[in-house]
C-alpha cells in the first residue's frame, strides 16, 4: 500500500492534476470518452536509481531522474463509447526504472549467423542541417527503450556517444516499424510535454515522421485534437482529414434509413413515354403522321 511507503506517492487529485498537466479533466469533458484511467506508481528510491546508473555505465539525465523519484513509470489511458461498445484508444506510458532497458544488438533471430540490428546500419542516414545525426544501433550510441509505443515503434533515450553515456549526451528520438530513426526532443521533460499534449491518441508520433499519421488515426486526431504548442506539425494535412466528424453525434446509435431504388422500364429509341410510363404511340411505317395502337 502507498501509505506504507516513506516518500508516499499521494493518491489526491491535486497530485494527478501535477502529473498529468490537468489533461485528466480536458478528456473527461469530451464527447464519448470514458474510462480515464491512471495506474498509480511508487517513486522510486535513490538507491535504484543509482544502481541503473552503474549497471549500465550510464547517467540518467536530471529530469528523468527526477520524474522516477516523483512516479516510477507512468501509464494512462482512456476509452472512447461506440453505440454499445467500449472502445480501448488513448494510451501513455513511460516505462518504469526496470523495464528501462537496452534495445538489444544480439541477433534477431535464435539462428547461426543470423542478421543483428548492427547489420541494418544505414550510414546513408546521416546528419542533415534540419537533422542531428541520427542514433547507431552498434557501440557508437546507447538506447533505451521509453515507451513501447502499444507496438507502433519505440521511443527511445539515446546517448549519442556510446559509453560511459554522459547525461548532457542524451536526445529523445522515435524508432518506427520499419527502423528508421525520427528526432523528437532534446530532453525528457520536453518529451514528456509532447506526450501529455497529443493525448495518447494513436500513433501521434507519426506527426514527426516524414511521412505522417494513418488515414485512421488522422480521424481520432481531428475529434479529440492535441493540445500541441508547436501546430504546423499537425496543420500540414490537416485539409486531408477526409471526412470532417461531429463528435457529438458520431456516438448516437444510427438508424439506416433502407430508400428503395425505382426500377424504370428500358426504353426503345425513338419511344415517348406516356402517363403510364412505357412508350405508348409510335409512327406508322407509312409516314402519315397517324398513331397506331399497339
Amino acid at each position: 500500500m502507498e501509505e506504507t511507503s516513506p516518500p508516499p506517492l499521494g493518491s489526491s487529485k491535486p497530485h494527478l492534476e501535477k502529473l498529468t498537466l490537468g489533461v485528466t479533466r480536458i478528456l473527461e469533458s469530451s464527447p464519448g470518452v470514458t474510462e480515464v484511467t491512471i495506474i498509480e506508481k511508487l517513486p522510486a528510491e535513490r538507491h535504484m536509481i543509482s544502481s541503473w546508473e552503474q549497471k549500465n555505465n550510464c547517467v540518467l539525465p536530471e529530469d528523468l531522474k527526477n520524474f522516477y523519484l516523483m512516479t516510477n513509470g507512468f501509464h494512462m489511458t482512456w476509452n472512447v463509447k461506440l453505440d454499445e461498445h467500449t472502445v480501448p484508444l488513448g494510451s501513455m506510458a513511460i516505462n518504469s526504472l526496470s523495464k528501462l532497458t537496452q534495445l538489444n544488438r544480439s541477433s534477431m533471430y535464435s539462428l547461426p549467423n543470423a542478421p543483428t540490428l548492427a547489420d541494418l546500419e544505414d550510414d546513408m542516414q546521416e546528419a542533415s542541417e534540419n537533422q542531428p545525426e541520427k542514433p547507431h544501433f552498434d557501440s557508437r550510441s546507447v538506447i533505451f527503450e521509453l515507451d513501447p509505443c502499444n507496438g507502433n515503434g519505440k521511443v527511445c533515450l539515446v546517448y549519442k556517444r556510446g559509453k560511459p553515456g554522459l547525461a548532457q549526451d542524451t536526445e529523445i528520438w522515435f524508432l518506427d516499424r520499419a527502423l528508421y530513426w525520427h528526432f523528437l526532443t532534446d530532453t525528457f521533460t520536453a518529451y514528456y510535454r509532447l506526450l501529455i499534449t497529443h493525448l495518447g491518441l494513436p500513433q501521434w508520433q507519426y506527426a514527426f515522421t516524414s511521412y505522417g499519421i494513418s488515414p485512421q488515426a488522422k480521424q481520432w486526431f481531428n475529434m479529440y485534437k492535441p493540445i500541441t504548442y508547436n501546430t504546423n506539425l499537425l496543420t500540414e494535412e490537416t485539409d486531408s482529414f477526409v471526412n470532417k466528424l461531429d463528435p457529438s453525434k458520431v456516438f448516437k446509435s444510427k438508424n439506416k434509413t433502407i430508400i428503395p431504388k425505382k426500377k424504370g422500364p428500358v426504353q426503345p429509341a425513338g419511344g415517348q413515354k406516356g402517363p403510364s410510363g412505357p412508350a405508348s404511340t409510335s409512327k406508322s411505317s407509312s409516314g402519315s403522321g397517324n398513331p397506331v395502337r399497339k
